[in-house]
């Protein structure tokens, strides 16, 4: 009896953990960014997103398991020649992302080797196409170029490779050396030039400075001699205009009564004072021998002033002399 009941405890447990295995094979919860490959009897059934699924029983099997996710690989440092015959070592960090299960499982068997192998011979490839001056100033382009040419190889094994970041180039001791001289002289040499050409342009402005300071000066100068020709030739017409005024008003005044007898005395003055002063100027005098003739002297005078004051009249060149007026005698002189 006893034999009996162990017997079917065996065999319900053993149905337990039959049923329990089967549900293990048959129910999958496939995590977030996430995808199971599914072969059924060997062959390709499909890709399981995330979530959860049932799968038929012994026929099903999840064969692959691949991570939506981005993911960074180390690419190892490597030796490259440059095209001028310079060996540096390189490494660098690869970005992936797998976008079609099927084809990452089934397209190539290690695709993570496949492409750093790849990327090895790329990057090798364009470092050797330039000279070690420039692989580090064009990183980017060899950045580009080498996501470029991975891209058309892992279309087909159905990854994306996102970016490629060159980490570091080593190039060997003597050659850094080397490089550290040709920098410092590039220095010294920018420095030489610089000062050189602070000097050149210091000099060119000193010199337009002068030159400027001279145009000014020369302009001012004849602005200068502009302004006193101008002045001496107002001053000028206002003396001349003022001797004409003086002039006219003299003729008037010899046409009104007693005029004459005015310029008579005004002569007789300017006479006798002229005189005066001739005879101060210097110890040695030489007196004229008709020097108590001025009665004459006016006379003559007066004449000239009758004549240049006498009006004309039609049909003749000078009109009649006016009846001359008698002319006192001047005191004789002592």
């Amino acid at each position: 009896m006893f034999e009996g009941i162990s017997g079917s405890i065996i065999v319900v447990l053993a149905l337990v953990l039959l049923a329990v295995i089967v549900l293990a094979k048959t129910a999958i919860v496939v995590p977030q960014q996430s995808a199971y490959v599914v072969e059924r009897l060997g062959r390709y059934a499909g890709t399981l997103d995330a979530g959860f699924h049932i799968l038929t029983p012994f026929v099903d099997v999840v064969r692959y398991r691949h991570s939506l996710k981005e993911r960074a690989i180390d690419i190892p440092e490597q030796i490259c020649i440059t095209r001028d015959n310079v060996q540096v070592g390189v490494d660098a960090v690869l970005y992936l992302r797998v976008l079609n299960a099927e084809r990452a499982s089934y397209g190539i068997t290690d695709f993570i080797f496949a492409i750093t192998q790849l990327a090895q011979t790329t990057l090798r490839s364009d470092i050797g196409k330039i000279d070690l001056d420039k692989t580090f100033e064009e990183r980017s382009k060899i950045n580009l170029s080498v996501v470029s040419e991975l891209d058309k190889a892992t279309e087909a094994w159905g990854v994306k490779v996102m970016r490629y970041e060159i980490k570091n180039i080593n190039p060997p001791q003597d050659v850094l050396s080397a490089m550290e001289k040709q920098m410092r002289a590039e220095r010294e040499k920018r420095a030489v030039i610089l000062n050189s050409e602070g000097a050149r342009d210091a000099a060119i402005n000193n010199a337009e400075g002068d030159k400027q300071k001279a145009i000014k000066a020369s302009e001012g100068r004849k602005q200068q001699q502009i302004n006193e020709a101008e002045g001496q030739a107002a001053a000028i017409l206002s003396v001349a205009t003022a001797t004409a005024e003086g002039i006219r008003q003299i003729a008037e005044a010899t046409q009104n009564p007693g005029g004459l007898q005015a310029v008579q005395l005004r002569v007789a003055e300017q006479y006798i004072q002229q005189f005066g002063n001739l005879a101060k100027a210097g110890n040695t005098l030489v007196i004229p021998s008709n020097l108590s003739d001025v009665g004459g002297l006016i006379t003559m005078a007066m004449n000239i002033v009758k004549q240049g004051s006498a009006p004309a009249t039609p049909g003749s060149s000078h009109a009649p002399a006016p009846a001359r007026t008698p002319i006192p005698e001047p005191p004789p002189m002592p």
